[in-house]
């Protein structure tokens, strides 16, 4: 099993449609217990959270954002946690929105100090 997320800042390696998660989100994760939470802002987000479970590499949680806009999103997740070369953290997702139509795959990689 890949280390725990806990106190990882994760961001989207690439951006998604316009008024979604983008390279700019950034996304603070919490984990405990096979429980994971994160906050997340930035770019087409205000507000951001996440809440779900881990079990193993496999992450399944539902979200909910608040747009800049001023309108509000849901959906859920399922992502696989992979530990790249380098030692950071990637999840690969697979998403659909629950509010609204649409469905997609992102990915998402930890951010350190050095990272540009």
């Amino acid at each position: 099993m890949a280390r725990s997320l806990d106190g990882l800042t994760l961001a989207p390696v690439a951006d998604q449609a316009p008024g979604q998660v983008g390279t700019r989100t950034r996304f603070a994760y919490h984990e405990q217990d096979g429980v994971i939470w994160a906050e997340y802002a930035g770019g087409d987000v205000v507000r951001g959270h996440l809440v779900g479970t881990r079990d193993g590499d496999r992450l399944d949680f539902r979200y909910v954002q608040l747009k800049t806009d001023g309108r509000t999103a849901s959906g859920h997740c399922v992502s696989t946690v992979v530990e790249l070369p380098d030692g950071r953290v990637r999840l690969e997702e697979t998403w659909e929105w629950e509010s609204q139509p649409g469905s997609g795959t992102s990915v998402v990689e930890q951010v350190t100090e050095h990272a540009p």
